[in-house]
């Protein structure tokens, strides 16, 4: 398989149909290549390639360490063989070993991209083959149509990169249409372009780069022709859809469990694809020889307009992940829940905003592990999506602004700057910290014990 990209934009959908249409017939391009035995007669060689298929169909497409090697052991252990499953950044390997011999693998593979139809597809398929065994073969040739179905369409994508957009855009304080159509604008010429140079470049940086600059270069014209006061917004809000959350989380628990290099490996790619944004961003604003404003905070927005646009945002983020239609219900209304719980405890309580973060990412981490699991859905995608409305993107960015006015002026920094730029700096860093630590404390807790008891209950059936 091909190494991956940044393809957040490439989402692909899977529904029921198709998983029973690829078990009823084989498919004519895996069929040079699939194994021809059948049950035990499969030997080493042919059942290695199988699960390699099924290891980089989940590792590439976001599901988590943890369960990709769960699933390859366990298909390996309905083939009648026990098998080793190492991921790194770039690679896979899988070792099969069974009384009538041995045999391993590596292909190149990096989990880049995040397509939850297709870890649901192919988590399905693996537990059907192991509940119900049929002849390899027809898995084989299942798990060929699943990987290549085709992309969702521009017009969707673009649609609901500009509904996530101005969706972020009404949560942190964009109250007028022309300023929210704006905003949908960018987003979906974003999407457009993301698009073009996937076709172009396998460069995993170039998309959300590009996208970055385009969002900045129309912020810059929105305040020199004075459309709109919110500059902030127009350029900030189309740039937020763009940020690899589910790479930072599936870094994260990665850390957590002591799988140190790839760990390392996922949190700094999440973090190189923040950096070009930020790039794009501020070269982009730089056209117009504007910046971003580092006061004023966002104004209050009511309830019903703020959990009706977190639905939104979660919606776009959903079909993002290529999650299929039947499912998007679920994390829409999730994620409508967090957001009332984070503005009941904004506006309240007087919770800071890493405490309603957090808090509000504890109770989506508690209510969607089991519902991933249930459902076959990658945690980290279906947790993000869930909570896309929460991250501190207007401070991340502001803060990004600020460092490269710090440098720029080294010879007349004002302290207001410095200040304000520690403060956004200080506050993306705890909320990021609390969104991280509200989703991955239930999945290390209860996960684990969760997944043994659906394991256990789908190998009883």
């Amino acid at each position: 398989m091909r190494g991956g990209q940044y393809r957040s934009d490439d989402a692909r959908s899977i529904e029921n149909a198709d998983f029973v249409d690829a078990m009823s017939q084989p498919h004519d391009m895996a069929a040079a290549a699939r194994p021809e035995h059948r049950g035990a007669d499969i030997d080493p060689v042919q059942a290695i390639d199988l699960l390699m298929m099924t290891a980089t169909l989940l590792f590439t497409n976001g599901q988590t360490t943890e369960r990709t090697t769960e699933y390859v052991e366990r298909l390996a252990k309905a083939l009648g063989f026990s098998a080793r499953v190492f991921l790194r950044w770039d690679e896979v390997t899988v070792a099969v070993e069974n009384g009538s011999g041995a045999a391993s693998k590596t292909v190149e593979a990096r989990p880049v991209g995040i397509e939850m139809g297709k870890v649901a597809a192919t988590t399905k398929l693996i537990d059907d083959f192991c509940d119900h065994p049929s002849a390899p073969e027809l898995l084989w040739s299942a798990l060929a149509h699943v990987q290549a179905r085709p992309p969702i369409s521009l017009i969707r994508f673009a649609s609901f990169a500009a509904i996530g957009a101005a969706a972020l855009g009404v949560i942190f304080g964009a109250a007028h249409l022309t300023t929210l159509l704006i905003i949908a604008v960018s987003a979906g010429l974003g999407a457009c372009l993301r698009r073009w140079i996937a076709g172009l470049s396998h460069n995993p940086f170039a998309q959300p780069l590009a996208a970055a600059l385009l969002a900045g270069v129309i912020g810059a014209l929105v305040v020199d022709l004075q459309f709109s006061t919110l500059q902030r917004l127009v350029a900030v809000c189309p740039c937020m859809v763009l940020v690899p959350g589910p790479h930072v989380l599936n870094g994260t628990i990665d850390l957590a469990r002591g799988r140190l290099a790839l760990g390392i490996c996922r949190v700094v790619y999440a973090s190189l694809i923040i950096f070009a944004i930020c790039i794009g961003l501020l070269v982009g604003l730089s056209f117009g020889g504007i910046d971003l404003p580092a006061t004023a905070p966002s104004p209050p927005v009511p309830l019903i307009y703020d959990v009706i646009a977190a639905g939104a945002a979660v919606a776009a983020y959903g079909t993002f992940f290529s999650m299929p239609w039947r499912m998007l219900p679920v994390p829409i209304l999730i994620g409508m829940l967090a957001h009332g719980v984070r503005w009941a405890l904004l506006a309240k309580a007087g919770a800071s905003l890493a405490d309603g973060a957090f808090i509000a990412c504890l109770i989506v981490g508690v209510i969607i592990t089991p519902v991933a699991e249930r459902l076959r859905l990658p945690y980290a995608g279906l947790a993000f999506a869930s909570v896309v409305s929460l991250i501190p993107g207007v401070f991340l960015f502001r803060m990004a602004d600020g460092l490269v006015e710090l440098v720029a002026g080294s010879d007349s920094v004002s302290s207001s700057l410095l200040r304000e730029t520690l403060s956004d700096g200080a506050n993306a860093f705890l909320i990021t910290l609390a969104i991280t630590l509200g989703l991955i404390l239930p999945k290390m807790l209860i996960g684990d014990r969760l997944n043994r008891q659906f394991n256990g209950n789908r190998g009883s059936a």
